[in-house]
């Protein structure tokens, strides 16, 4: 399991497949907390996403790579209360 300490705030967060899911807004707890998405056709907009420390696979400086495709990994994102999507 990686280190929680070693996440950097503004990382990029990357699905096995190399799409680009979030940026990292910090971590809390066991979670990574995205930042809010701002895309007016995003059905998510104006709130965070977060994405279990579980699924990291690596971080390569700063970018934080999942185990799981970015489009799974979606599927799997907590919203801010706890959640799933």
């Amino acid at each position: 399991m990686v280190d929680a300490a070693d996440i950097q705030e503004h990382a990029d967060v990357i699905g096995a497949d190399g799409v680009h899911v979030g940026t990292v807004d910090r971590v809390e707890g066991h979670r990574i907390k995205l930042k809010k998405l701002e895309v007016e056709s995003n059905a998510h907009k104006g709130h965070h996403h977060f994405i279990d420390l579980g699924l990291v696979a690596d971080i390569e400086g700063d970018q934080v790579r999942l185990s799981a495709n970015a489009d799974v990994a979606v599927t799997l994102e907590e919203e801010e209360d706890g959640d799933g999507v």
